[in-house]
């Protein structure tokens, strides 16, 4: 107890312990890590609510959203949702701690969460958007599938109808979610933390694992009540289940370990920064012998700065690992079409129950309709099944014949996996599209909208999303294991803040590219023919961009991962075997 921080506020449940053998790590905290896996578990339950069926709820009635509007949608939201968490992770630190900054976030959460009830429910919406509009009339060259449109016909494209609105909900959710995502990691294993490694490793175990388990119940239940019964109760019901995780967490209060904000390294960071950069002050050589000084060098005290030389060491560390934080850009850029334009691919495939000859209304909703956003469970169930594979299998047998790669390598074998799902998703739209050239379409109705779809089964899908799964065991998992291994303790809240932020960034890039695709010049994405569906548009051409960027890159990445991994060998034997004097 001596060692523990002064301010810290410590549950009764610690005190006036008797010296015995533990039967568990969790011992005393049980409740405390209870309370924060579920309400992690309800929170993603949430979150998935709002992400896994948000292109379909766009394309439908009265929304109808083109498609590649209803799949920029998500993009931005997640693109904010990343891009937001280093300001989480600062604001707890520097201020609130990371207790009432989760509290506030779930409450800015609920709130944005309560705008898509409202906007699913006719009444309500109606008050909200106003009247829905009218489609603008088209004129015929418009209308052509076989070419683009004289450069002097313009071809009106209808607003987004209740697109502020809409929005507006998503940046809540997405402030909400951003701040969360920063602060519950560390919040929960600040409860366990002196326990030791055994007892945070298995914590993280099981918070991965609760993770997994609310995105399939989600994605699962949720989704298909939203696709086959109400939106409205499809998004009434994550709505409640983060208002029970907020109650979860205030009450777990009393079990909690808090600590006080103590100074975010975000402000340190950004002062050495600003000084070595903005400073018109050269760096002044020591009398001792060193090597020559870097530009960041300027900030030491010892070369005439202003920051203790550890700090500045420090921010040299987060410089050099910033380069992989790039290259992972596109990979996470492929990752997020698995909510966004897989799903808009998966509507256009045939899927089981969606029958066209069935037109009594009260038969169709008895009828089961399968739900194209469970096809994202294979990527939760496949982590859950290969993450022990690999764990207590795969890992150990090389790590005993010493073939056990580098965090580096993973990551570089997780490009190559999720790479070839943007080829697969490509090559399926490309059958895709032959299909519907050559036998046309088959009509099924989904979200009470009728979707043209090729007769081909959304079966066929299953090895992008298998290909996503594997990339992300790989990439994922060993992109944030690299982070906190080649960062400074000191900076490691930081580093998780900034692996989320560069997530963002490919986000956006995936949204932007959508929106560079889509313009008439080159047209890849625009079918003002046929509103939310994508028969007229080159979805491939755009599946393919994907994976030569990520092929390009993941090029790039083993040449820059070689190289970095030498240097840290290097570093090491150095330290290792000193020069003797």
């Amino acid at each position: 107890m001596a060692n523990r921080d002064l301010n810290e506020n410590t549950p009764l449940l610690d005190s006036g312990t008797v010296s015995r053998p533990a039967p568990s790590v969790f011992q005393g905290r049980r409740l405390a890590c209870a309370a924060i896996l579920l309400a992690e578990s309800l929170e993603r339950i949430a979150f998935y609510g709002i992400t896994s069926n948000l292109v379909l709820f766009l394309n439908s009635n009265p929304f109808y959203w083109e498609g590649t509007q209803a799949s920029q949608a998500p993009l931005m939201f997640m693109g904010i949702t990343y891009l937001i968490s280093p300001f989480g992770g600062w604001l707890a630190d520097a201020h609130l701690g990371k207790f009432w900054t989760i509290a506030g976030s779930l409450i800015l959460y609920f709130i944005g969460m309560l705008f898509f009830p409202f906007v699913a429910n006719e009444d309500t919406r109606i008050s909200l958007c106003g009247e829905e509009m009218a489609f603008p009339v088209q004129p015929a060259e418009c209308l052509s599938t076989n070419s683009t449109p004289p450069s002097n016909i313009n071809c009106p494209v209808r607003s987004q109808y209740c697109g502020p609105v809409v929005y507006s909900g998503l940046f809540l959710i997405a402030l909400g979610v951003g701040t969360v995502k920063s602060n519950i990691t560390p919040f929960g294993a600040d409860q366990v933390k002196d326990r030791g490694p055994e007892a945070t490793r298995r914590f993280f175990n099981w918070f991965y694992w609760c993770i997994n388990l609310g995105a399939i119940l989600s994605l699962g239940g949720v989704a298909y009540i939203q696709q086959n019964i109400s939106f409205e109760l499809g998004y009434i019901i994550p709505a409640v289940c983060l208002g029970v995780s907020f109650l979860v967490f205030l009450l777990g209060r009393t079990v909690f370990i808090t600590k006080p904000a103590d100074g975010s390294a975000f402000t340190d960071m950004f002062k050495i920064l600003a000084f070595a950069c903005c400073s018109s002050q050269k760096p002044k050589e020591p009398n001792l012998l060193r090597p020559k000084p870097t530009l960041l060098d300027s900030a030491k005290v010892t070369y005439g700065g202003r920051f203790p030389e550890e700090k500045v060491e420090e921010v040299k560390a987060l410089v050099k690992i910033l380069p992989v934080f790039f290259a992972l850009i596109p990979y996470w850029t492929v990752y997020f079409q698995m909510q966004t334009t897989y799903i808009l691919q998966s509507l256009h495939l045939k899927i089981p129950g969606s029958n066209s000859n069935i037109t009594d209304e009260s038969q169709q909703k008895m009828t089961f309709h399968f739900p194209p956003a469970w096809l994202t469970m294979f990527d939760a169930v496949l982590i859950l099944m290969l993450i022990p594979l690999k764990d207590k299998v795969v890992d150990p047998i090389l790590k005993r014949r010493g073939l056990l790669p580098s965090s580096l390598k993973r990551i570089a074998v997780g490009m190559f996996f999720v790479m070839w799902s943007a080829v697969a998703a490509g090559i399926l739209e490309t059958k895709r599209l032959e299909i519907v050239q050559s036998n046309g379409t088959i009509d099924q109705v989904l979200g009470n909208v009728i979707y043209y779809a090729a007769d081909l089964p959304i079966w066929w899908q299953v090895p992008q999303y298998v290909l996503i799964g594997i990339s992300e065991i790989f990439a994922s998992i060993a992109g944030l294991e690299f982070a906190y291994s080649a960062a400074p303790k000191s900076m490691q809240s930081a580093i998780m803040g900034l692996f989320f932020f560069f997530s963002g960034i490919g986000s956006f890039v995936g949204s932007g590219l959508l929106a560079i695709v889509s313009i008439k010049g080159i047209g890849w994405m625009s079918s003002h023919k046929d509103f939310g569906n994508i028969n007229g548009c080159s979805l491939h051409y755009y599946f393919f961009l994907l994976a030569g960027i990520q092929g390009l890159t993941l090029l790039i990445f083993i040449i820059v991962s070689v190289k970095y991994d030498r240097q840290k060998t290097r570093a090491g034997s150095h330290r290792h075997n000193p020069p003797s004097s």
